[in-house]
């Protein structure tokens, strides 16, 4: 059976007259140079084996210079048009996988295939789809077979030889990447400059890989292999398209009659044209295949020009003198004659004197060296009589013996130094002389070594040499028997057979890997052409999902904003509510068209929050939506360049060789992957705890062992508030949850390892953010140990909690000077904004920003200490500054202080609000402003503690008042009776 039913759009439909007129091809005669026009096609697959290769009239091949790209580009698509993919081929169908004779025929506009059972035919029997379809062949099977491979089938074919065959594959290769890169919208250069470029790309970097070109079979490809006749066998009609062989039956009959003017196949050709002699070789018939011949131009380095063939030894021919032969470069004998005689004699003094003025040079160079020795001697002779002199001249000038006795000791301490140096100089000598030694003992063992591997290798490459020439002679005489093996003459004619097929199969193998290649290699372009587009595409997509769900947030704000007024009436109010309704049915999945909406991000927090105030749905979608749009932008652009600055920065790097440095703290800033969030939190956690780790190494497997054994009283609040922790997280929601557990031996451990602080609220918190990130128990109890300890200053987490009240106070003087109007607004409604901070500050905002945010807080805050708390808490009243100057109640103002933070959305935003428009922010300041709100807390509570105890004081004399007067009463009435 045939491949494909039924085809649309059928290539030979208007096909209503003869064959299209050939091009004519002017011939250049023996004094005209022509240049060649070829087109990008074969640029791009010279190496490949993907393009046609001309030939001339009589078949024979004319070399020609290499095109100009520009030349190229300019006649690509002419060429193209030229040249018509076209022949008959075996295609295997059926039930019994039959071989049948068709014609087929390439669509450009359409990549596709078209099979007939004649040329004549008009309507086509299949097609098969080549945009999305592999080439290949086997080598095991019939010559000329090949595969095409789509999506939907594998269509088996088979041409009439093997070049006939890479031919087609080579051609079918060209013509997908054509029509693959005519669909290419992105690129703003033209087809052919693509494909010369391309084949430029391949031409310099591998020719070798890829087939070279195959040329065009003659008369069994190209639209004068219509004529060829077609083979009567009964299994070459169709079975499967019945009506369309009836149809191509009569318009053959039809055709036959000469009176009809009916509609014929492009490849119908008239038998009279194929019958006319070929007179005029500069023309090319209408039933060939369009060639060029070309002749190159004289003197070019391809032009194939026999010069006479000079006899030179006849140049050298004349008499020979006798004794005069000397010996030149090119190995030929100097011809002098007699006349040359006095000329060597010559220059035979010439070298005498010279020989004897470089002896003279010699000595004399020797004189001077002694004589140079000796100026050197007399030198040093005088410097030490000079010296002596010196010394003499010294002694005599004393006036007293005590002062001359001192000379001479003075001397023979400096001699008996010089003696002790010279002895210590003489043992340097010595050892220096051993060490010598043995680096030569040593040196000579290398080169006996050195020389015994030497012999070896010469004695391997003589048993090389004699092996090759056995080798050499045997292939010269295959009918010479090597003795020592005493191989008969028919095993060696075996061997050499099969020596033989191997040497086939291998040529054969490296023949289709060669066309592999390129396959692979256009593949590859293709499918990454493709996921450009698919990028592109998805990036444009999610832009458009971004652009709705900010339309659709808008759209929901503006229906939250007419709920909330008073003007609208009684209709009008039904409206909005409906639509509010309308809208908060929708689910939100239906929006997302790029990836399913998730509940949870890695962490295990919830994305949307949910609020407990019915009122708030239409607040949490419109939430939902701004989160969901800046995800999408902030994908492609944002976080992908962060990534790409990570790896760049941690490439190569070990988990503990990171440094401080200004482009840490900016990537810091910016927040770390979740790819890498885990190593830098332990590298600054490890920092940072540095000395004590190395004081106690084991030192939380000690504090879990001692919780086991000991309880501590601050156990039973610590279980307690396990199950309030975090209680929107996923991996903490669940009161069987293995992270409870982890939590509670962490938070025990810390209890017995800081004695001051014990377990105060918030630590839970801070504990188990730290376990979802690190994900390890150790490092978690190391984190907790760096926040209390390292960074927050003292007394933030005790009892009286002053480091906490300090921070609050330091933080409204920041805020009056960094938001005055909105310090202002809330002093007018007597708003106490620590009633919302002071948690920020004790939990590092852990609950109160979303799992993205505060994941970047903690980032920085690890590198940067506390400073980065203030920054973060001044920007979230910044981002939210003029919604807060628009509520004029203090209920109002409390009610949407305790959610504002959760509805901030832009992350970006957020960072550049903190570190950007808050600056300066130096630390010094902070910490002299902390000490002096600290110094004005500690006066207050030591003048609450003496208020105190003189209250107790008065208290306690009042009752003893109060008990005297009792018991003076109870006297009196005892008195009484």
């Amino acid at each position: 059976m045939e491949g494909e039913g039924g085809c649309e759009g059928n290539p030979s439909a208007d096909a209503s007259g003869s064959l299209p007129p050939q091009r004519e091809k002017h011939m250049p005669g023996k004094d005209e140079c022509c240049s060649l026009v070829e087109n990008p096609e074969a640029a791009h697959t010279d190496t490949m084996g993907l393009s046609t290769c001309d030939q001339g009239k009589e078949g024979t091949q004319v070399d020609a210079p290499q095109p100009d790209s520009t030349a190229v580009s300019l006649k690509a698509t002419e060429h193209l048009s030229g040249t018509k993919l076209c022949g008959y081929l075996h295609k295997q169908g059926g039930p019994l996988r039959a071989w049948k004779y068709r014609w087929f025929t390439y669509d450009e506009k359409k990549c596709q295939l078209f099979y007939y059972r004649t040329a004549q035919d008009v309507n086509p029997l299949g097609k098969v789809e080549l945009c999305n379809a592999t080439f290949s062949y086997p080598l095991q099977g019939e010559e000329g077979t090949f595969h095409i491979q789509t999506p939907e089938r594998t269509v088996i074919l088979k041409a009439a030889n093997w070049d006939t065959k890479m031919y087609w594959l080579q051609q079918l290769q060209l013509r997908r990447w054509q029509h693959r890169d005519q669909l290419s919208a992105d690129t703003s250069r033209s087809t052919s400059e693509n494909l010369i470029q391309d084949g430029q790309q391949l031409l310099d970097t591998c020719p070798a890989n890829f087939l070279p070109t195959v040329k065009i079979p003659p008369g069994l490809v190209g639209e004068e292999a219509a004529n060829v006749p077609v083979q009567t066998n009964p299994l070459n009609v169709s079975i499967k398209h019945p009506l369309i062989e009836i149809q191509n039956s009569v318009y053959s009959f039809l055709l036959r009659r000469p009176s009809q003017e009916l509609r014929r196949s492009v490849f119908w050709v008239d038998p009279s044209s194929t019958d006319s002699p070929k007179t005029d070789n500069s023309n090319v018939s209408s039933a060939n295949i369009p060639t060029i011949a070309i002749s190159p131009a004289p003197g070019s380095p391809h032009s194939k020009v026999q010069l006479p063939e000079v006899d030179c030894e006849k140049l050298h021919e004349g008499p020979q003198v006798p004794g005069s032969s000397l010996s030149l470069p090119n190995e030929k004998k100097k011809q002098c004659n007699s006349a040359t005689l006095p000329v060597d004699r010559k220059e035979a003094n010439a070298l005498e004197r010279t020989s004897r003025l470089q002896q003279e040079k010699l000595t004399l160079a020797e004189e001077v060296k002694a004589q140079k020795e000796l100026v050197w001697l007399l030198h040093k002779a005088l410097e030490a009589s000079q010296l002596e002199k010196r010394a003499c001249a010294q002694f005599l000038a004393t006036e007293g013996e005590q002062q001359r006795l001192e000379l001479l000791r003075h001397g023979e301490r400096c001699a008996a130094d010089l003696r002790e140096r010279l002895e210590q100089l003489k043992r340097e000598n010595e050892a220096l002389q051993r060490s010598l030694g043995e680096r030569d003992a040593h040196v000579t063992e290398l080169q006996d070594n050195m020389k015994f591997l030497m012999e070896k290798n010469q004695a391997k490459q003589e048993v090389i040499l004699k092996l090759s020439e056995q080798l050499a002679a045997c292939i010269a005489d295959p009918q010479r028997t090597i003795s020592s093996e005493c191989i008969s003459m028919q095993t060696f004619r075996q061997l050499t057979q099969e020596l033989d097929s191997l040497k086939d199969d291998i040529e054969a193998y490296k023949t289709q890997n060669k066309f592999l290649n390129s396959e692979i290699y256009q593949l590859t372009r293709l499918w990454r052409n493709s996921s450009e587009q698919e990028k592109c595409l998805m990036v444009k997509c999610a832009y458009l999902e971004a652009s709705n769900c900010q339309m659709e947030s808008r759209y929901l704000g503006v229906l939250r904003k007419l709920q909330d007024t008073k003007v609208l009436n009684a209709e009008q109010r039904d409206t909005v509510r409906t639509l509010i309704e309308d809208a908060l049915q929708e689910n939100l999945k239906d929006v997302i068209k790029l990836d399913s909406v998730r509940e949870f991000d890695e962490y295990g927090f919830k994305l949307i929050p949910d609020y407990e105030v019915e009122d708030m749905r239409l607040l949490s979608k419109i939430q939902a939506l701004e989160i969901r749009s800046n995800n999408l932008l902030q994908q492609d652009m944002g976080d992908r360049s962060l990534l790409a600055r990570w790896t760049q920065y941690l490439g190569g790097r070990s988990p503990d060789d990171l440094v401080s440095s200004p482009e840490l703290k900016s990537l810091l800033r910016w927040g770390v992957p979740r790819e890498y969030r885990r190593r830098v939190w332990r590298w600054m956690v490890r920092t940072r705890t540095q000395s004590l780790r190395k004081r106690y190494p084991d030192l939380f497997q000690q504090l879990c062992e001692k919780s086991r054994t000991t309880p501590h009283p601050a156990s039973r609040q610590i279980q307690l508030d396990l199950h309030r922790t975090l209680t929107t997280n996923q991996h903490f929601s669940s009161p069987s949850s293995p992270a409870l557990e982890q939590l509670h031996r962490v938070l025990l451990a810390f209890a017995w390892q800081n004695p001051t602080v014990g377990y105060c609220q918030g630590l839970n918190r801070l504990a188990a953010l730290a376990l979802l990130v690190l994900q390890n128990e150790e490092d978690a109890f190391w984190c907790l140990v760096t926040i209390v300890q390292f960074l927050m200053p003292q007394d933030y987490y005790t009892k009286t909690l002053l480091g906490s009240q300090a921070d609050q106070r330091v933080f409204k003087e920041f805020m009056a000077e960094k938001l005055p109007r909105l310090v202002a607004h809330l002093e007018e409604h007597n708003v106490d904004v620590s009633l919302i901070t002071f948690n920020w500050f004790m939990v590092v905002f852990v609950e109160s920003l979303p799992s993205d945010i505060l994941l970047k807080v903690w980032d920085a805050f690890f590198y940067e200490g506390t400073k980065v708390i203030f920054r973060y808490a001044l920007a979230l009243f910044k981002y939210k500054e003029e919604d807060i100057l628009k509520i004029h109640d203090s209920v109002e103002i409390y009610q949407y202080l305790r959610f504002f933070t959760k509805t901030v959305t832009d992350s970006r935003k957020l960072t550049s609000i903190a570190f950007m428009d808050l600056n300066p922010f130096p630390m010094k300041l902070l910490r002299n402003r902390r000490a002096l709100h600290l110094q004005r807390l500690q006066a207050e509570l030591s003048e609450l503690e003496k208020l105190q105890k003189e209250y107790a004081s008065e208290n306690s004399q009042r009752k003893d008042k109060d008990l005297d007067l009792i018991a003076s009463e109870d006297d009196d009435d005892v008195w009484t009776l």
